[in-house]
């Protein structure tokens, strides 16, 4: 959620263009107008604003789905009017989930017989979901150390330093420790070994990430599966694995069946996927699934009757839309096995064409491998004179949002691009994209650096004695970095946005 931040002006009002056919009354920006107004108006009026949002097929930051067929459009606005809880209101919806439910269960190897039904539940996306695997990890944690008689009040979690936020959220607002294992150059995912040197008896899971969101490499879950059955072994405590496929749930299973990594491993628990990014259904469905019955605690589940029957209920919210499931559900039938495999191997080649372009360029290092989420994550050889923040800002001048960003800790001195592969990025646009990156370095070629040249400046100002030890590259690239991250951060708040 962006926290808003209503910005000072001196005209408060949003003003009509073309409608003021239909109204020549100006509307308060930030208050709730006093009158009507026509729909006509209303319409244009928010129309034109949306205009100077940026092009989502030309976003390359984001993994989400910015394309889907025409029919299943049709299905997500009949059903924009269903509220997806009401499950006696909306029988055949609880159903479709329930479908989904099994289909991605099944898909990641659920240890079911004929007749189990998988124990799982759709979400708003990843962020619920990996709560509400966090919230059963804790509890199960939990019971077990009060029927040993042990203190409960310190749980920790262990990850990688290049989890994505939801997991610091977690931790923060359920009371967690979470314990990183720091990055280092070259080696941008969490240590298997270095996690397991980390729990102790208090570690209620450790979480490992299906393409990390830095660079889209898988994590080595087989690797550590087998480190903690050993340690578990040792010490009794059976700390279990929970599985953040947010990103690769929904590529692993198609193009890379013989890695293993999900409930193939006995102590993988639990496992995360969002269906609006790889499960190509658009924004606001994500899918959590339990290895079995046992390993979701029951009385986390909660039962309802009033709104018409008994339905039990496992969210962090109540009422959502159903149009989502409904095209989730489309997506898997629509596709089945061969049709996913198809656009991910697709999406995998369109990525290779990008990264060889650039490699051709002879100016980047390529940060990202090529067996893992289809970005192409790369950074200059020499940023002394431009760094990659410079190459992001300019790109955005042929529409293009590539996004640039420091490492976590310990690698906080690498800087890197990122492109994400969807479905809609075609090969054509791999291509279109590289001949753009290149247009770029050649303008900053011909054009002083902003940052070196006000680092440069503010040395001559400073009192610092003239004879002061010269900086090394790694010194000047870190104030570069900083001088970049304070830019943007800076341009943020001007935005209104934080």
């Amino acid at each position: 959620m962006v926290l808003s931040n209503a910005v000072s002006r001196s005209d408060d009002s949003v003003q009509s263009t073309f409608a003021s056919r239909y109204c020549r009354t100006s509307l308060p920006r930030y208050k709730m107008p006093e009158d009507s107004i026509p729909k006509e108006a209303a319409y244009q009026i928010i129309n034109d604003e949306l205009m100077l949002d940026g092009n989502p097929r030309l976003n390359l930051a984001s993994f989400v789905t910015t394309w889907m067929e025409p029919e299943c459009d049709k299905l997500m606005m009949a059903a924009i009017n269903k509220n997806y809880v009401d499950m006696d209101e909306y029988p055949v919806t609880t159903e479709l989930q329930n479908r989904c439910v099994n289909m991605i269960a099944h898909l990641f190897n659920a240890p079911l017989t004929e007749t189990e039904t998988a124990i799982g539940c759709g979400t708003v996306g990843s962020s619920e979901a990996i709560m509400l695997a966090g919230l059963a990890f804790k509890r199960r944690w939990q019971n077990k150390m009060r029927e040993q008689g042990k203190p409960c009040d310190k749980p920790n979690i262990v990850t990688g330093a290049n989890v994505q936020v939801c997991w610091e959220k977690f931790a923060r607002y359920f009371e967690v420790e979470l314990k990183e294992v720091k990055l280092r150059e070259g080696y941008y995912v969490m240590d298997p070994e270095k996690a397991v040197e980390m729990v102790d008896e208090n570690t209620i899971c450790v979480a490992a990430i299906l393409g990390s969101t830095l660079n889209g490499e898988f994590e080595d879950v087989k690797r550590l599966n087998d480190l903690l059955v050993e340690k578990n072994s040792q010490t009794g405590w059976n700390t279990p694995i929970h599985v953040d496929a947010a990103s690769g749930g929904f590529i692993a299973p198609f193009i890379y069946p013989e890695i293993e990594w999900d409930f193939r491993l006995p102590l993988v628990k639990s496992i995360n996927v969002s269906g609006h990014k790889y499960g190509l259904v658009y924004a606001g469905v994500g899918w959590v699934i339990w290895r079995t019955k046992e390993d979701l605690p029951e009385e986390l589940i909660f039962h309802i009757n009033y709104l018409g029957a008994d339905q039990p209920t496992f969210t962090l919210n109540f009422s959502k839309g159903s149009s989502q499931i409904i095209a989730q559900y489309y997506q898997l039938i629509r596709l089945g096995f061969e049709g996913y495999k198809n656009i991910m191997e697709n999406c995998q080649e369109n990525a290779t064409v990008l990264r060889e372009g650039l490699e051709k360029t002879g100016r980047f290092d390529i940060v990202s491998k090529e067996i893992g989420v289809p970005l192409v994550a790369f950074s200059l050889k020499d940023s002394s004179s431009h760094n990659e923040f410079e190459v992001a800002e300019m790109l955005r001048r042929f529409g293009w949002i590539v996004p640039a960003y420091t490492m976590p800790a310990d690698a906080e001195h690498i800087t890197v691009l990122r492109v994400v592969i969807r479905e809609d990025f075609s090969r054509a646009l791999a291509e279109r994209l590289v001949n753009d990156i290149e247009k770029v370095l050649h303008e900053l070629d011909n054009m002083p650096s902003m940052i070196t040249g006000k680092l440069a400046i503010a040395e001559e100002k400073s009192e610092t004695p003239k004879h002061h030890p010269k900086k090394t590259d790694l010194e000047v690239q870190r104030e570069i970095t900083e001088a970049w991250k304070k830019f943007v951060e800076d341009k943020k708040k001007r935005n209104g946005v934080c």
